[in-house]
């Protein structure tokens, strides 16, 4: 079983982190063989770039074999699903195709906590149970409130906490899985954060879910470079 060659999680100058332009990313892509490159960029509830974004993307010529898709990445802010989005934005609608759902902080269910936040609380006393609990509810709640969905770089806030996919019981995986297949979510394997590992894409493949690959790139440089994927998917049997 194999996946479709292409890098889902590239950002651009949009984002404050990255050095690389759009027509960079893009000519990258080609020379590299996709055949999809998703453009993303950070977004909060404040930004206002999210239209000039989309016309950037539109207005690039694209060599022939390649599709470009667009998406903006936000960060769950507490166990409801609540994104960090500007208002009104919606995958779906005026060039945007998906909402890239990132694990930035821990989503409480009073907002989202930091890694030493989160820390403090599981030493006071929450277990860890408890904890993982309230980060399914918020991908499963946050997937639910969005048209179409990707998810960025799944459980990369767990190391940060001094936890890890390990920690996550059978029956909650199989409901974070089941929530990725009823919503269409993509799950992305992302090569910085190498993750989710075998163990989260077994239980998404296995409900019916969709995987795609992604470097999360900041420099065209990196575009469609895959070590740690290829290992990881590797593992479930993917190419």
């Amino acid at each position: 079983m194999s996946i479709a060659r292409g890098d889902h999680h590239v950002h651009s100058t949009f984002s404050d982190d990255a050095v690389s332009t759009i027509a960079e990313n893009i000519v990258a892509a080609a020379e590299a063989g996709l055949g999809t490159l998703r453009l993303i960029d950070h977004v909060r509830d404040t930004t206002a770039w999210v239209p000039e974004f989309l016309a950037a993307v539109a207005a690039e010529p694209v060599p022939v074999g390649l599709t470009v898709l667009t998406g903006v990445e936000t960060k769950m802010m507490d166990t409801s699903g609540r994104l960090d989005l500007p208002p009104g934005l919606e995958a779906g609608r005026d060039g945007l195709d998906v909402i890239v759902i990132a694990d930035h902080q821990f989503p409480g269910p009073d907002g989202p906590w930091s890694p030493s936040a989160t820390v403090e609380r599981l030493e006071g006393g929450l277990s860890t149970e408890a904890a993982l609990d309230q980060l399914i509810d918020a991908y499963d709640n946050a997937m639910d409130g969005v048209a179409a969905g990707q998810l960025a770089h799944p459980f990369s806030i767990l190391p940060k906490v001094g936890l890890s996919e390990d920690d996550l019981s059978d029956a909650q995986l199989e409901r974070f899985a089941a929530a990725v297949a009823r919503t269409g979510t993509l799950v992305e394997v992302n090569e910085k954060w190498a993750c989710p590992g075998p163990r989260v894409l077994r239980a998404v493949l296995d409900a019916g879910g969709e995987v795609v690959a992604a470097t999360d790139s900041h420099d065209a440089r990196d575009v469609g470079s895959y070590t740690k994927v290829l290992a990881m998917l590797g593992e479930v049997g993917l190419r």
